[in-house]
């Protein structure tokens, strides 16, 4: 399938800063990358609900739920993991350009799919969050018993077993959620949000 030609970018009438204006706050993509079972769609929610309860304008991509829907179509061989990125990363700059503080959770294992998300955005509006958690912690919790079946063959490319995890190097944030809590985990993040003057 070609590429489209012929096409031109338009200039919406309402911009970001509007939006900023009328919200009484600003907005960005949370970007949490981490190993299956490390917490990030927890933390996520988490994150989320706390922003909700504060009146911020916020929204969760995450993973399996997009595979069930825009990203349907795409495997998990290395090609079809870049492109699930990319198009979360579009999708995500389309959420912060109207004024919503999205949170995405997805594993992302390869740095430079990451790196290129983040060209996306103006200078502070993605923030990485690295999950760190043990791969023995990720595999003890399994909550999809998805580690089991990897380890059994079932599951083919899975990431941390056959497929590799390439850790952030220079992350916004670093949440050790075998260390934290959630509610400690969220509150780590939202600080940073206030800190930015972003909330």
């Amino acid at each position: 399938m070609g590429r489209a030609t012929n096409i031109t970018w338009h200039d919406t009438a309402i911009t970001k800063h509007d939006r900023h204006l009328q919200n009484g706050h600003g907005s960005c993509v949370l970007w949490f990358t981490g190993l299956s079972g490390s917490g990030k769609s927890t933390i996520a929610n988490a994150v989320s609900a706390a922003l909700y309860r504060m009146g911020i304008n916020e929204y969760v991509l995450d993973g399996d739920n997009v595979r069930h829907g825009l990203n349907r179509d795409l495997g998990f061989s290395e090609a079809d993991r870049k492109e699930n990125i990319r198009r979360i990363g579009e999708v995500a700059k389309l959420f912060v350009d109207s004024g919503t503080v999205v949170t995405t959770a997805f594993i992302s294992p390869f740095r430079s799919d990451r790196d290129q998300v983040r060209t996306f955005f103006e200078e502070g509006d993605f923030i990485e969050v690295f999950v760190d958690c043990p791969i023995e912690e990720c595999e003890r919790r399994d909550p999809k018993q998805l580690y089991e079946k990897a380890r059994r063959g079932e599951i083919k490319d899975f990431t941390g077993i056959d497929s590799p995890y390439e850790a952030p190097e220079d992350p916004e944030i670093t949440i050790r959620s075998d260390l934290l809590t959630v509610e400690k985990a969220v509150g780590e993040i939202v600080a940073y949000l206030q800190a930015k003057n972003i909330i």
